[in-house]
């Protein structure tokens, strides 16, 4: 039977002290080992939140630069020319335009043939110029007005709205109107008449841009809007004197800036000329646009309303004229209408007549002998007139006849 001992007999045990101090020592290297298994574990978590860091800040380094490299690029497509699309479904092509293309502007005084001579660009088969879009000529005006009152500019300076984001904005503004109000086509061109006063602004703003200034003698232009009851802001219709007076201002304001800039990018056509020699004026006119030549633009009437042809608006006063051929029917109507005071005083209300070539004093003028092309276009609208006249009256005895020549017109 083995030994029974007490507890104090077993704390005594020489066996016991020695297990003791085995398990002690025991113990004590266990602790030890668990001191440096955790300062591994310890110094492998260092490393692994090291190689961590240094990846994550590689990685935050890697998105800065890209960062960067988008900012710049932003930054250069801020200073690249402003950029409208505009897709044309019958060749589902989409054509790029921007602030450097070759764009057109017509102006001069209402009335002054402005809307003849977009009509005959608009029948070339590569030229869009569309109707009026109203719109233009008033956001020009309004950017004139900022950059003429101090206080005002000072306020857009200080809200960050500087001369370069306003042209920026006018870019932009002015290119998707003209792209997008008509069809897609090679050469786009703006006839807003008064837009011109802005001609220095527009050159600045679009520097490979022509101009064409329209002139016409402003007798004659005053008398059309007088007796057309053609309204515009600031002429008073019942008085030739103020109307004369502020067609004056009007021109003179075009003309100098189209002077200033240059043969090279403003044309001056006078009326009469391009009416009396239409075919000679178109050539040198398209020659100074750099379009190859046209003979559609002399027979503007027969792409009236055709698709890639001349498109007219039903509220602009010019349509019911511009829809015959070219003629010169309304060159001197407004001869034995001006009041004669107002033709005594013509020198000093209209000085810019000279100026331009007309004679204040003639009356009649002689404006030239027109080409054989134009005097026929002239003697056939006469004649259907007469016509149609008379079959108006609906006289039995030659509406017959009447008809035959009609349909031979």
């Amino acid at each position: 039977m083995p030994p029974t001992f007490s507890g104090l007999e077993i704390l005594q045990h020489k066996d016991y002290k020695e297990l003791f101090t085995i398990h002690f020592i025991k113990s004590d290297c266990f602790t030890k080992m668990v001191g440096k298994l955790k300062q591994n574990l310890l110094v492998a978590c260092l490393v692994v939140s090291s190689v961590t860091i240094f990846y994550l800040g590689r990685h935050a380094m890697e998105c800065h630069h890209r960062i960067e490299e988008r900012s710049q690029v932003n930054r250069l497509d801020t200073a690249r020319p402003t950029l409208s699309t505009n897709h044309d479904q019958s060749t589902n092509k989409t054509s790029i335009y921007n602030k450097d293309m070759p764009l057109i502007f017509i102006g001069g005084v209402p009335r002054s043939g402005t809307t003849l001579m977009r009509a005959m660009l608009d029948a070339h088969p590569d030229i869009r110029c569309g109707e009026e879009t109203r719109v233009i000529p008033r956001i020009l005006a309004m950017k004139q007005l900022w950059s003429r009152s101090s206080k005002e500019k000072i306020r857009l300076d200080e809200a960050g709205v500087t001369d370069e984001v306003l042209d920026s904005a006018m870019q932009a503004f002015l290119l998707e109107i003209i792209v997008k109000h008509g069809e897609p086509a090679t050469y786009l061109c703006n006839k807003d008449p008064f837009a011109l006063k802005s001609l220095t602004y527009l050159a600045k703003i679009f520097p490979n841009a022509k101009f064409i200034l329209m002139i016409r003698d402003g007798r004659a232009s005053v008398h059309s809007m007088i007796s057309r009851k053609v309204t515009i802001a600031g002429f008073d219709l019942n008085s030739y004197r103020d109307c004369l007076t502020k067609w004056n201002r009007a021109i003179d304001t075009m003309y100098s800036q189209c002077m200033e800039a240059g043969f090279d990018k403003c044309m001056p056509v006078h009326y009469e000329q391009l009416v009396l020699h239409p075919e000679r004026w178109m050539k040198t006119l398209l020659k100074f646009l750099n379009i190859p030549w046209s003979k559609a633009v002399l027979h503007h009437e027969e792409m009236i309303g055709k698709a890639g042809g001349v498109s007219l608006s039903k509220v602009e006063r010019s349509t019911d004229q511009v829809i015959k051929p070219v003629n010169v029917e309304a060159l001197s109507k407004w001869v034995g209408k001006i009041p004669s005071d107002v033709l005594r005083d013509m020198p000093v209300i209209a000085p810019m007549l000279a100026k331009l070539g007309y004679d204040p004093y003639a009356n009649p003028p002689n404006y030239g002998k027109p080409d054989q092309k134009v005097l026929e276009n002239t003697k056939r609208i006469a004649l259907k007139r007469t016509c149609e006249g008379y079959l108006r009256q609906d006289c039995s005895s030659v509406k017959g006849l009447m008809e035959i020549i009609l349909r031979g017109l």
